[in-house]
């Protein structure tokens, strides 16, 4: 079987493959904020900046078109729920600050549904909450302990509990399923139309975007490209997974790559076995986990880890997927979801999201410079970019306010180990959590090797 190649993706290709393209920059140019990346990071914080002063001149400068990277490929989870450990953020600003982060990422879903309904975005929008499912004892173990440590840093009942077996199959039937976890916290959405709207949400605003432009180099007040310089007061670095490829921050974050297929739709008699109606999210307890969601067209759109990451943090721009990562998926999906065995799959694709060193977000903004930024959101940014865009807004426009004073503000990850180490490093680590998973599955007990890698790599 060859390697499936789609570049752009499912949500995409259902768009047309990303519509009309925009001009590119035609020559030197200056603006008062020049944002590097059309994705989420980008287009949220031009949005919220242009509503703040109108009168600004906003430039947002996009390689290929606006959401061709992880902002148009991604699971469609709008999650609440911060990356990396309480712990990290902790150190900046004590327990207290750690919790009013997390309080403010639940109102950012609810934000982020309050813009989609103002700007009348149809994005599929369905706060249905997410549900994560425990295919045995171990990850039923799991889910336990991830509820008992968010109950230490003020994620209460309401926002995270446990489901019984009865309690989860009311809302989802899955093969094998022992428990749950429920929160809330998060709605479905279909990524390429949000991004879309967005996109054209902000050129309603006066935001000006410059699509097939590569920036190569951010400096001081300037975005340098083959077209031409972007000179402003303020450059916005918004490139999340492909931060990498700008000059002098190869080591800023690790493009990790995720993968997703997609069925055809279902048919009633298959969601009849299925159940979930209410169109949460889902996950597994696993520590090679997956992600899914059921589709405005009954499809079932399932994702995961495949091959982690190229040596010397290359980024695969054509989306192609190895066939052994589209079978292990497809596998993953029949055994959750045995009445999806003679479904179609439809679509297959790859793309990278950010990852740094500690595996928590960051934001800043450096007055001296004129360079802000914000990312590293370890497949957490469909929701986060939100709060990315309005905390940024406060930055750059000299604002003081509860958004800054956040502990992801200001925060600056170590950068990670220069290959030949990165390369070994990241793959050892998931090759790892395969083995535990495999042991978990064999003796029904959480493996230990799962806890020891987790705190090796800095992820719990």
């Amino acid at each position: 079987m060859a390697p499936m190649r789609d570049e752009t993706g499912f949500w995409m290709h259902s768009l047309g493959g990303g519509g009309a393209r925009r001009a590119p920059l035609a020559g030197s140019i200056e603006a008062d904020v020049a944002i590097v990346g059309a994705g989420y990071t980008g287009l949220w914080t031009a949005y919220y900046l242009k509503q703040a002063d109108p009168s600004l001149r906003i430039v947002v400068l996009e390689r290929e078109f606006a959401g061709f990277g992880a902002s148009g490929r991604n699971g469609g989870w709008v999650s609440g729920f911060i990356s990396g450990p309480p712990k990290v953020y902790a150190r900046r600003g004590g327990r207290g600050a750690a919790a009013a982060l997390q309080r403010e990422m639940f109102a950012t879903v609810d934000e982020v549904g309050r813009v989609v309904a103002a700007e009348r975005i149809d994005a599929d929008w369905v706060k249905g909450g997410n549900v994560a499912v425990a295919v045995g004892e171990a990850q039923a173990a799991h889910l336990r302990g991830g509820v008992a440590a968010g109950r230490e840093w003020g994620v209460g009942e309401d926002d995270l509990r446990l489901l019984d077996a009865a309690e989860l199959a009311a809302r989802v039937r899955v093969a094998g399923a022992r428990a749950g976890t429920f929160t809330p916290h998060c709605a479905r959405v279909h990524p390429a139309k949000l991004v879309h709207g967005l996109a054209d949400a902000v050129e309603r605003l006066g935001v000006t975007i410059h699509e097939q432009t590569a920036v190569t180099e951010i400096a001081p007040r300037v975005a340098r490209t083959a077209r031409g310089d972007v000179r402003a007061r303020w450059i916005v670095r918004a490139t999340e997974g492909y931060t990498s490829t700008l000059h002098g921050l190869k080591r800023a974050l690790v493009p990790m790559n995720s993968s997703m297929i997609v069925t055809e739709p279902l048919p009633a008699e298959a969601w009849a076995q299925i159940g979930w109606e209410g169109r949460e999210t889902l996950s597994d307890g696993a520590h090679v986990y997956v992600y899914a969601q059921r589709t405005a067209d009954d499809r079932i759109a399932i994702g995961g880890r495949g091959v982690p990451y190229r040596y010397g943090s290359r980024t695969e721009r054509a989306g192609v997927t190895a066939p052994e990562t589209v079978a292990a998926l497809r596998e993953k999906l029949h055994a959750l979801f045995p009445a999806t065995a003679a479904a179609p799959i439809a679509h297959a694709w790859s793309g990278v999201l950010g990852v740094p060193r500690d595996w928590c977000i960051s934001a800043a903004a450096d007055q001296a410079t004129g360079i802000a930024w914000a990312g590293g959101y370890v497949g957490e940014g469909v929701a986060t970019t939100n709060l990315a865009g309005r905390t940024l807004r406060d930055l750059v426009l000299g604002r003081r306010s509860e958004l800054t004073a956040l502990p992801w503000v200001g925060r600056r990850p170590a950068k990670w180990e220069p290959e030949p180490l990165r390369w070994p490093m990241i793959h050892g680590v998931y090759a790892l959590y395969r083995q535990a998973d495999r042991i978990e599955t064999r003796s029904g007990r959480p493996s230990r090797l799962g806890s020891l890698v987790d705190r090796a790599s800095g992820r719990h």
